[in-house]
């Protein structure tokens, strides 16, 4: 995941078309924390038995999840301060190329997973990491955090900047 962050906020320099060491530094920072927090609560799901729920009640979790890290994100897509790479393409994606869209700036942000995971399936033969929450994830993320942005915490205004070079 950390590999993977790293790749993702170098290509986020190339979305904003110059180098901004505060933008890229943060993401790699806030990637080093997160893929370590990950770690932590996939053993805490485990370890409460989660993965072991009857379906309905994890589907019911997923889609709980989902509406909570959606706010969560328009949040703190809108203070802009540190991100999560991914959450930076797509406000980049958002307000660089799509007119403030961001449930076409999520879809399209999620095209290279897809790609990659299109690609090693027909590799392998093997499907791996996708359930009914990933799917939530792609159809419902950029929906849900636009609803998010409208209805929830209304005065907290989008904060996005790209350096300007003279």
């Amino acid at each position: 995941m950390f590999i993977v962050g790293v790749l993702v906020a170098v290509a986020n320099q190339l979305l904003i078309r110059q180098w901004d060491r505060w933008r890229f530094w943060g993401e790699v920072a806030f990637i080093t924390g997160f893929s370590y927090f990950i770690d932590i609560f996939i053993a805490l799901f485990d370890r409460l038995g989660v993965p072991r729920l009857p379906i309905l009640v994890q589907v019911l979790l997923w889609g709980a999840g989902i509406m909570i890290f959606c706010a969560a994100i328009s949040f703190y897509q809108r203070a802009n301060l540190i991100m999560h790479p991914n959450d930076d393409t797509t406000n980049i994606l958002r307000f660089l190329y799509f007119k403030g869209r961001v449930g076409k700036a999520q879809l399209v942000n999620f095209l290279v997973p897809i790609v990659v995971l299109v690609i090693t399936t027909i590799i392998s033969h093997h499907l791996y990491s996708v359930n009914v929450g990933t799917v939530l994830c792609v159809l419902f993320n950029g929906p849900l955090i636009g609803f998010a942005d409208r209805h929830f915490w209304r005065g907290l205004h989008h904060n996005f900047r790209v350096k300007v070079n003279n």
